[in-house]
């Protein structure tokens, strides 16, 4: 008997207590069973210590439905019911190789069970629990490990038997998994590699024919053009993510991508241009239905359209206008979005610094290291952090509040 690291990983780059990580299970099965769970913070503490590594069929059903991998990965052994065929590894990079996957069948894979919808929740609900660390803590390189991770295995999925509707749906999935890995690394300033996965984005989403898939893929496409500074290319993209079906279809996803070209019109020092996108973008949010949508649409809503205004207002100089979206954003943004609020509050920061407020400001921006409370800088707030810090010294140099500053931001910056 000894302690389960495996799970014990998992839970901890998903950040879930032994608490939250029952109520889980216990929803899980809800949906598995049409009955509520039973699972007490007790018995994931004996998975964890290792006084349990055979748990029953429907608490692996539930384990794998929100980890969204098999038990054995999460160095637990499943009963014998249970147990998967090893599985081949996997990975398709490029459009040639991701049709060769669609049409080749070989006798090995002919002999494996048929997969169907059921994969795909399974698969969906990983992806969405890493969707739920980005949104915490923001990106890093661990979660796009597992974003990749998850990716081999639903690919690894289509070599097997499936329906039409199973494969287009593997292949959002697939979409998606490497969209996460290319967020994480466009948060973490790694956009060699973002660039690299959101081209094998572009293939998965083409293959899938899903809406809403494609124009997560091109939205990204846009961010990481403005994190290169190739404005042109991100208007383009944004451009683009306008003109998608799902934009067409819905005024949420019209929105999501009028305000992408509003920031790239800011970019581009056209402050007109960028206001009357905005004003489109928000006025295409307020006829949004409340209706379903996938997980990763989560963090968009009044809240972060109005974090994004007041980027837009700081790249046009607007500088009293981006600290009352800022404001107004941080008001309404739920605490599980943990990098967004601070990234809200660095534009807030940035905002009331130029307008000759730099004390205040210096107060502001310590704020976001305690948002954050202790997890590392994503790349994308470090480059923010550090605009602050240079322009905090160049207007008050030798105040005692910017010494401050400077202690605390190098005290966080040795966290990364």
């Amino acid at each position: 008997m000894g302690v389960n690291t495996a799970l014990q990983d998992r839970m901890t780059q998903l950040g879930l207590t032994q608490e939250q990580l029952a109520d889980r299970l216990n929803d899980a099965l809800r949906e598995i069973t049409g009955r509520p769970g039973d699972t007490s913070a007790r018995a994931v503490r004996n998975l964890l210590n290792g006084s349990s590594r055979r748990p029953i069929g429907r608490t692996c059903a539930a384990l794998e439905r929100v980890f969204g991998c098999r038990v054995e990965e999460l160095g637990l052994t499943a009963p014998r019911s249970m147990q998967h065929p090893p599985r081949r590894s996997f990975m398709i990079s490029t459009a040639r190789t991701a049709v060769a996957a669609t049409s080749a069948v070989d006798p090995v894979a002919r002999q494996r069970r048929a997969v169907g919808m059921t994969d795909v929740a399974r698969a969906t609900a990983g992806m969405d629990a890493l969707v739920e660390a980005d949104d915490r803590q923001g990106g890093h390189a661990r979660i796009a490990e597992l974003a990749l991770e998850g990716r081999a295995r639903v690919l690894e999925l289509q070599t097997r038997n499936a329906s039409d509707r199973v494969r287009r749906s593997l292949y959002a999935v697939a979409a998606e998994y490497t969209t996460i890995a290319a967020w994480s690394c466009i948060d973490g300033r790694n956009l060699d590699r973002a660039q690299t996965y959101l081209h094998e984005s572009t293939t998965f989403a083409g293959l899938s024919q899903d809406p809403a898939t494609t124009m997560r893929v091109w939205v990204n496409l846009a961010m990481l053009a403005y994190q290169r500074k190739d404005w042109p290319g991100q208007l383009a993209a944004a451009q683009v993510a306008s003109a998608c079906p799902a934009a067409r279809r819905d005024p949420f996803f019209r929105s999501l991508g009028r305000v992408r070209v509003g920031l790239a019109h800011a970019a581009l020092g056209d402050p007109r241009a960028a206001r009357r996108a905005l004003g489109a973008a928000q006025d295409s949010l307020h006829k949004a239905a409340d209706e379903a949508r996938p997980r990763w649409t989560a963090f968009y809503g009044t809240a972060e359209l109005n974090h994004l205004a007041a980027i837009i207002f700081n790249l046009n100089k607007a500088s009293h206008d981006a600290e009352a979206m800022a404001h107004r954003a941080l008001a309404r943004m739920p605490d599980d979005f943990q990098r967004n609020r601070a990234l809200a509050t660095c534009q807030l920061a940035l905002a009331q610094l130029r307008q000759g407020e730099p004390e205040q400001a210096t107060t502001t921006a310590t704020a976001v290291f305690a948002t954050m409370n202790g997890a590392p800088l994503p790349g994308r707030m470090r480059t923010l952090i550090g605009d602050f810090h240079r322009e905090l010294f160049r207007l008050a140099p030798s105040t005692t509040y910017a010494r401050d500053w400077a202690d605390r931001m190098r005290d966080e910056w040795s966290r990364g």
